[in-house]
C-alpha cells in the first residue's frame, strides 16, 4: 500500500473537521422534519404495508405472480433488516432515545434475528470508532480466509440466513439470562411469525417448502449486501491503533461511495451505498439527510485536497476478484501517514 498524504499538524485537521461540521449542521438546520426523518421513515412504512401483498401472491399459481410475491417479500426483509435496523442503531428515526431503542429491537432482533446491543456495539463503538483500524474496525468480521474467492463471492451469502441467528445464540452466551431471555424471545417471535404467514396465509402445505420459502426471500439480496460491506473499507488504507489518523482523514481515507443504485438505495439506504463517506463522517443523519449534504461534504472534501473516495459496484467486485488472496486472505499492510504522529 502507497503511503498516504496528509497534513503536517493535527490542529489542522481538527479545525478542517469543524469547518465541514458548521457546513453540515446548516443544511440540516434549513431541512424540514420530512427531509430530517420523514423520508426514511415513510419507506419503511411502506415496506411494511407492502408485506401482505407479498404474502397473498405466493398462494398463486402463477409462476409470474408467485416471482412477484418472492421479490416483493426480499426486498422488504432486506429494507427493515438492514436500513431499518442500520438507522436504528445510529438513533437516526427519532429524536427520542426511547422510540429508537424500541425500533433497533423490533428491526434488529424481531426482523434481522440479531441481538441489538451486539449490533450497537460491534457496528457504531467499534466499526464507526475505529474504521479501519487493523483488528478493531477494520471490516474483518467479514472476512472468511478458509473460504476461496468463487465460494466466497457466490455461495457463501446464501448462508447469512442461516448463520445470522447462530451467531446470535452464540452472543447470548455472554449476557446476562434476563437479557438472553428477552433477546431470544424476540429472535423467535420473528422466525416463527414468518414461518407462520408462509403456511396461513401464503398457503405452503409443508414446512420444509416453507422454511425452504424463508431462505430465499432473506436470501434475495444477500451478495450485494456481503459485498457492499467489503467493497467500502477492505482494499482501502489500514491504520495501527498507536499510529490512526484524525477523524476527517480517517474517514476520508478508508470509505468508498458506490453509485447510486435504485434497489440497493431503496432496501440498503443511500448511507450504505452513495453516501458512505457522508456516513461516517455524520452517523447520526438519516438516509435521506446523507444524500441531502452529499454535495457539501464531496466539495468540501475536493477542495480541501483530501480524499473522496468513488468507486463503481462492478470496478470493485473485479478488483476483489482479481485481489481476493490479497485482500480477504492476507493480513492487511498499514498505512504510513505522512506528517501525523
Amino acid at each position: 500500500m502507497e503511503p498516504a498524504c496528509a497534513p503536517r499538524q493535527d490542529g489542522r485537521a481538527e479545525q478542517l473537521l469543524g469547518e465541514l461540521e458548521a457546513l453540515v449542521k446548516d443544511v440540516v438546520r434549513a431541512s424540514s422534519w420530512w427531509e430530517r426523518r420523514g423520508v426514511d421513515c415513510a419507506i419503511l412504512v411502506l415496506s411494511l404495508l407492502a408485506l401482505p401483498a407479498g404474502f397473498l401472491c405466493l398462494r398463486s399459481e402463477n409462476l409470474l405472480v408467485f416471482a412477484v410475491g418472492i421479490a416483493v417479500l426480499g426486498v422488504c426483509h432486506y429494507t427493515l433488516t438492514v436500513k431499518g435496523s442500520h438507522l436504528a442503531t445510529h438513533n437516526a428515526l427519532s429524536e427520542s432515545k426511547f422510540w429508537n431503542n424500541i425500533l433497533a429491537l423490533f428491526f434488529v432482533e424481531v426482523c434481522t434475528a440479531f441481538p441489538a446491543e451486539y449490533a450497537k456495539y460491534g457496528h457504531v463503538k467499534m466499526h464507526h470508532g475505529y474504521t479501519n483500524v487493523v483488528g478493531l474496525g477494520d471490516s474483518s468480521t467479514w472476512k472468511l480466509p478458509c473460504l476461496n474467492r468463487y465460494v466466497y463471492m457466490f455461495l457463501a451469502p446464501f448462508l447469512i440466513p442461516i448463520v445470522t441467528p447462530l451467531v446470535a445464540l452464540e452472543r447470548l452466551r455472554k449476557v446476562g439470562l434476563r437479557s438472553a431471555l428477552q433477546t431470544l424471545g424476540l429472535i423467535s417471535l420473528g422466525l416463527y411469525f414468518h414461518y407462520w404467514l408462509l403456511l396461513h396465509v401464503s398457503g405452503f402445505k409443508s414446512p420444509g417448502s416453507a422454511l425452504a420459502c424463508m431462505l430465499l426471500t432473506r436470501s434475495l439480496l444477500a451478495h450485494p449486501y456481503l459485498h457492499v460491506n467489503i467493497f467500502q473499507h477492505i482494499g482501502l488504507p489500514m491504520f495501527s491503533l498507536d499510529k490512526k489518523p484524525r477523524r476527517i482523514h480517517m474517514m476520508s481515507l478508508g470509505v468508498l461511495n458506490l453509485p447510486r443504485l435504485p434497489v440497493l438505495d431503496w432496501a440498503f439506504g443511500h448511507s450504505l451505498i452513495s453516501c458512505h463517506i457522508e456516513h461516517h463522517l455524520f452517523p447520526t443523519l438519516s438516509d435521506n439527510m446523507c444524500l441531502k449534504v452529499k454535495p457539501v461534504v464531496s466539495k468540501f472534501l475536493q477542495e480541501k485536497q483530501l480524499p473522496y473516495n468513488e468507486d463503481s459496484y462492478l470496478a470493485r467486485f473485479w478488483l476483489f476478484f482479481d485481489r481476493y488472496e490479497e485482500f480477504m486472505v492476507q493480513a492487511p499492510s498499514i498505512t504510513e501517514l505522512v506528517g501525523l504522529q
